[in-house]
């Protein structure tokens, strides 16, 4: 079955995947989804060749020390990493906190693109991601009384270890705390089988 059949007006919304979210000596080596790259370069190919709409979304610190701070190391780390860099049209904005709603255009663009699906990746599961889809839902920038609805992509996102807990049950802990309460759950495959 086509997307129009299921979904209206999708969008893939990407969300930190930057240089500076993968810096393995600020974060340290353990991540969870060593496919979350191949998953995502699929996903943004996908929707490009099909002429779907694509929101970025990049995280600017406040933090001095921070790899995501603009002015360390020439703004390395928040230049998005080569799976996700933004194609020309595709509207890019920025934060300084959790939610990629706090401080941005991001809910306006949603809506002035009348844009009624969002299927959701990047980093980091329980933190920016997380964050961003229970604030979109609460929000309502998609409205369920009009078909909206908002989707994890589990396997294109990822995170890291946290507080003595494996990064990948830090990720299954905070799927499984969106699910059905503020988004569906789905895999890549799953998206590209859908949105043909």
């Amino acid at each position: 079955m086509s997307g129009s059949a299921l979904f209206t007006n999708p969008a893939l919304l990407i969300i930190d995947s930057q240089e500076g979210v993968l810096h393995t000596t600020r974060w340290g080596l353990s991540r969870s989804n060593p496919s979350f790259e191949s998953n995502l370069a699929a996903l943004v190919t996908h929707f490009r060749s099909r002429g779907l709409p694509i929101l970025h979304v990049g995280h600017r610190s406040t933090d001095l020390t921070s790899p995501l701070h603009p002015d360390n190391d020439g703004g390395a780390g928040i230049a998005f990493i080569p799976e996700a860099t933004p194609s020309p049209g595709e509207p890019v904005v920025y934060k300084s906190v959790h939610s990629a709603f706090v401080g941005t255009s991001l809910a306006d663009v949603i809506r002035e693109r009348g844009i009624r699906t969002l299927f959701v990746a990047g980093m980091e599961t329980d933190l920016c991601v997380s964050t961003t889809i229970r604030m979109g839902a609460n929000l309502e920038v998609v409205v369920p009384e009009d078909g909206g609805r908002i989707f994890i992509v589990e396997d294109a996102v990822a995170n890291r270890e946290r507080g003595g807990w494996d990064a990948e049950t830090v990720h299954a802990v905070s799927v499984a705390s969106l699910k059905d309460e503020f988004a569906g759950v789905v895999e890549t495959k799953e998206v590209m089988q859908w949105l043909t």
